[in-house]
């Protein structure tokens, strides 16, 4: 019972951390101090995928699973989790560019909201009366 609860946290934590990698940077609008950590977040994933490393978390779920008295599932979080819940099987390389491209909106938006504040923070130069244009009274 316990070690299913620990492969269940695992899978939870990937979820999480998923969710951090690729939609943070949306959360960062708001706080930007967590931009950083979703930077680190996002180059992860895209590490474990592109060197085809082992994550972690996925290591801490089979153990888990394995001392339940449950099989390992063959592959990895993705493949057993996310590929055919959140995009179709055998789409994985589009489901990689979709992120990629989810990641570097919220980039872009995340510079724009940060150019609009310190544009409405911004003091506004003092107005001067223009003595060519009188007003008439």
């Amino acid at each position: 019972m316990v070690f299913e609860a620990v492969a269940d946290a695992a899978v939870a934590a990937h979820f999480g951390f998923l969710a951090l990698g690729v939609l943070g940077g949306f959360v960062a609008w708001w706080w930007p101090r967590l931009l950083w950590v979703q930077m680190v977040a996002a180059a992860w994933l895209v590490l474990v995928v592109a060197a085809s490393l082992p994550c972690p978390l996925t290591w801490v779920e089979d153990r888990a699973r394995e001392r339940a008295g449950r099989p390992p599932l063959t592959g990895g979080f993705l493949d057993n989790h996310v590929a055919g819940v959140f995009f179709p099987h055998g789409h994985e390389r589009a489901a990689q560019i979709v992120a990629v491209l989810v990641v570097l909106s919220s980039w872009a938006g995340l510079v724009v909201v940060r150019q609009r504040r310190r544009r409405a923070d911004s003091p506004s130069p003092p107005r001067r009366s223009r003595p060519d244009r009188a007003v008439p009274r």
